[in-house]
C-alpha cells in the first residue's frame, strides 16, 4: 500500500502537534518513528488511522485521500496495535484474536468457518495455540503483546502500525516482538511502523528510522545514514557517543560516563 503524507498538519483541537509533515513510506518493511516526548509520533499515527483531525494537507493512501476511505475499508487495509489495550471484560485469547475479522463481517453476522481458520492458523504461526483458552489478563506482558499482534494480522492488512508497543516490556520481549516484527514485515511483505523511544533496538531491527521534533520531520533513512551525533544532539540536546556494532555494522548509541555526583 502506497502511503504518501503531503504537508500534514494534525493534532487536538485546542492543540496543533504536527507541523507541515511531507514523508513517503515505503510499500513494505519494518520502520520506526523516532524522537523526543512530544515530538508527535504517537499522533502521526493518530491521524494516519482518522482517530485524530487534519487541520491541513492530506495523507493519500494508493492514491486516494483519507477522508474518501470509509473506516471499515480503511480497517481492512491498516492494523493499530495501541500502546494499551483496556477491556471492560476480560475475554479468552482466541476471542481477542477472532475480533481482529471485525472490519470484514456485515451487519448481525457472526463469524464464519473462514474467520475462524485465519484466527486458529494466525495462533499457531505466533506460537499462542496453547493459550487459545487462556484469558487475556492472565499472560505476561510479552504473551499479550504477541497476542495484539497476533490480533492484527487476522486482520489482513496491508500496514500495521504499532504504538509503543514496547515501553512496558522486559528486553529479552522487546527483542523478541522486534524479531517477530521484521518477519512479519519480511515474510508477508507488510509494512510496519513502530513509534519507540529505543534507539539502539530500532537501528538494529528497521530498515528506515525517521526521526521527529517539535511536530517536524527532521531526518529520515537508513540507520547507517541517519544515526549520528549531531543529529541525537539536534533532538535531545545531549552529547551520545555513536559506534558501529562489530558484529553487525549498525550505529549504537553510547551513554556518557557518569559525571561526579549531583546534590538532589
Amino acid at each position: 500500500m502506497r502511503i504518501e503524507i503531503r504537508n500534514l498538519s494534525s493534532g487536538y483541537p485546542d492543540k496543533p502537534v504536527l507541523k507541515e509533515i511531507d514523508l513517503q513510506f515505503p510499500e513494505e518493511g519494518f520502520c520506526a518513528l523516532l524522537g523526543p516526548n512530544g515530538a508527535g509520533k504517537s499522533t502521526l499515527l493518530k491521524t494516519m488511522v482518522g482517530f485524530l483531525p487534519i487541520h491541513s494537507g492530506d495523507i493519500d493512501y494508493d492514491g486516494r485521500s483519507i477522508s474518501s476511505w470509509h473506516r471499515l475499508d480503511l480497517a481492512k487495509k491498516i492494523a493499530m496495535i495501541p500502546q494499551e489495550l483496556e477491556f471492560q471484560f476480560d475475554y479468552q485469547v482466541r476471542e481477542l484474536v477472532l475480533m481482529g475479522r471485525f472490519p470484514y463481517l456485515s451487519l448481525w453476522q457472526n463469524y464464519s468457518t473462514l474467520d475462524e481458520e485465519i484466527a486458529d492458523k494466525t495462533l499457531e504461526l505466533l506460537h499462542l495455540t496453547a493459550m487459545a483458552r487462556k484469558y487475556y489478563l492472565e499472560l505476561s506482558g510479552g504473551e499479550k503483546q504477541r497476542v495484539l499482534i497476533a490480533r492484527a494480522l487476522v486482520q489482513q492488512t496491508d500496514v500495521i502500525l504499532l504504538d509503543e508497543s514496547l515501553s512496558q516490556l522486559d528486553i529479552n520481549y522487546q527483542i523478541e516482538t522486534m524479531n517477530l516484527l521484521h518477519g512479519i514485515s519480511q515474510q508477508h511483505s507488510k509494512l510496519v511502523i513502530l513509534v519507540s523511544h529505543n534507539i539502539n533496538l530500532a537501528s538494529n531491527y528497521c530498515d528506515t528510522l525517521y526521526f521527529l521534533k517539535d511536530g517536524k520531520l527532521v531526518s529520515f533513512g537508513k540507520p547507517n545514514e541517519v544515526v549520528n551525533t549531531d543529529l541525537l544532539h539536534n533532538l535531545y540536546g545531549i552529547e551520545l557517543e555513536v559506534k558501529l556494532n562489530e558484529d553487525t555494522g549498525i550505529p549504537s548509541l553510547l551513554f556518557p560516563r557518569k559525571t561526579s555526583s549531583t546534590r538532589v
